[in-house]
């Protein structure tokens, strides 16, 4: 009896296999951020090779809010492998290009997790993944007016640093914000 009062409801294997993907995949995104801002910092952007190293320690941190969320449910973690990520660019627009592409991708795997679970009926899978869907709409505009602004300012180096300076003033995570905006 007391056994049956602390069974969790099982989570389906087609979800838990996909949840284990998509650590990897959050895993992953943080090794090409990691990547991404040693590129910059070599290149001696130093505001964007910062801001980069940030997003890729919030990266970490989605891994590890997917690893905790298994533990909780009661299941073992398998940790799959990742690939060697990009680590050649041709400019710090290509860095931010690029990221926005990940960020994209990224929305589009947890959406389709999402779906997963909602087919599969793992309803507690689903409202952990409320979360990450919320948090992907701001990553990616975030990552979309970067990229927006190196378009603006195209090649004009004392703007470039004025926007590398901009993005090196990003605070870590849990900071507060005195400009009232994301």
């Amino acid at each position: 009896m007391i056994e049956d009062a602390c069974k969790i409801p099982p989570m389906t294997p087609k979800v838990l296999d996909a949840i284990t993907r998509q650590i990897a995949a959050e895993f992953g995104a943080s090794f090409s951020y990691l990547a991404m801002a040693g590129w910059c910092e070599h290149h001696k952007f130093m505001g964007a090779g910062r801001w980069l190293r940030l997003q890729s320690a919030e990266e970490h941190r989605h891994a590890m809010k997917l690893f905790n969320f298994v533990l909780a449910r009661n299941h073992p973690v398998r940790l799959a492998g990742i690939d060697e990520p990009r680590s050649e660019f041709t400019s710090v627009v290509d860095v931010f290009e690029r990221a926005l592409a990940q960020e994209q991708e990224v929305s589009r795997q947890i959406d389709a997790l999402y779906e997963l679970a909602f087919q599969e009926k793992v309803f507690a899978a689903m409202a952990e993944l409320q979360w990450f869907i919320t948090e992907q709409v701001e990553e990616e505009k975030t990552v979309r007016e970067i990229v927006a602004r190196f378009h603006m300012v195209r090649d004009d180096p004392a703007s470039l640093l004025d926007l590398d300076r901009d993005l090196g003033g990003r605070p870590p995570e849990g900071a507060k914000s005195t400009s009232g905006g994301s």
